[in-house]
């Protein structure tokens, strides 16, 4: 995933539907292209795609897999959606019509249209066990993977993603796609994995490798930062977007439960064929020691960071508050500093 570019400005207006406050909003900037009128022009670069760093068909059949008992392992996904809940609560709009993707069982949509946030919803994912659930909660399904959206222009004027986006190859081309499904003023909300999860894991395991075998293999997902996010949102064409994170510390007994866990979730090394390694025994045992003894707590257990990077955004639509243009300021900043400066006694 490439992050796009963040430089500082000044931070758009919140949009009208939502409540004041969230957390600790963190406001994309715009972005500034330079060009030299003296240099003649480059020759086009080669076209080519996203890199292929996840191998999407395992990611699907690994949620076909764990389906069965996901609900035992989901403790974060309940946080998350119990956020993107509250979220949709803010704004005063009922939707008419919203989509969720890597949807799960539905729980979230069955919510929103239970408290008639939402008049319609779809559950969409890429595991049909996860689809049957959500057909039982009476739920419209559609089997989509997030990297091709199969729906029409301006279809929904709500999509959801609960930690789902960090498992796609081209990130900005998926928010650019779900831009595009959005019905103008429709609102985007999504949460993912962000660059601060498991970063005591990451330190030992990293150790222990490179102490033991001279070198690292990939062994963790490239995930995005806050700034990362908020520079993406805007590359993908929404209007008023904001990011902002959730750190979560969960205590386990030892590492050993932090990996089946993390089995568990379906939040395991997925990478395409021929990027990694097998992970030696010795590696591992080496680095679960370096974990309890660098992170190991009084009581024994070891804690876990996830970091849950949070965005939101609408589709351009038309009566959305403006940043001031430059320039557009009737005061200047020098006479506002000279003014509010004391005077002399």
């Amino acid at each position: 995933m490439q992050p796009g570019a963040i430089l500082p400005t000044e931070q758009p207006a919140s949009h009208p539907a939502f409540a004041a406050g969230r957390r600790n909003a963190l406001a994309p900037a715009c972005r500034v292209g330079i060009s030299f009128a003296m240099s003649p022009p480059s020759p086009p670069l080669p076209k080519t795609g996203p890199p292929q760093i996840f191998d999407r068909a395992r990611l699907a059949a690994r949620r076909g897999r764990l389906a069965r008992t996901f609900a035992s392992y989901d403790f974060l996904r309940q946080r998350v959606i119990d956020d993107l809940e509250s979220r949709v609560g803010d704004t005063p709009r009922i939707f008419e019509r919203g989509l969720e993707l890597g949807a799960a069982g539905g729980e979230l949509s069955a919510r929103l249209r239970a408290s008639g946030k939402a008049q319609s919803m779809v559950a969409a994912d890429t595991a049909h066990a996860f689809l049957e659930a959500a057909l039982t909660r009476g739920l419209e399904t559609v089997m989509a993977d997030e990297e091709a959206l199969p729906f029409a222009p301006a279809s929904f004027d709500l999509v959801l993603a609960p930690l789902t986006l960090h498992w796609v190859n081209d990130l900005p081309g998926a928010l650019a796609q779900i831009r595009r499904i959005l019905k103008p003023d429709g609102l985007f909300l999504g949460a993912l994995f962000g660059a601060g999860t498991l970063i005591e894991l990451r330190s030992v395991l990293t150790q222990a490798e490179s102490d033991i075998n001279g070198g690292l293999a990939p062994r963790f997902s490239p995930l995005p930062g806050l700034r990362d996010m908020a520079g993406l949102m805007q590359r993908a064409g929404f209007a008023l977007p904001v990011a902002d994170r959730d750190t979560v510390t969960v205590r386990f007994p030892d590492p050993g439960r932090l990996l089946a866990e993390l089995k568990g979730m379906g939040e395991r090394a997925a990478f395409s064929r021929g990027m990694a390694q097998p992970l030696p025994r010795r590696v591992l045992a080496e680095a679960k020691a370096r974990y309890i003894e660098s992170f190991g707590q009084a009581d024994g257990r070891i804690p876990a960071t996830f970091e849950i990077v949070h965005v939101s955004g609408w589709a351009p639509g038309p009566g959305q508050p403006q940043p001031l243009k430059p320039g557009s300021a009737k005061v200047s900043l020098a006479d506002a500093i000279r003014r509010s400066r004391p005077e002399p006694e």
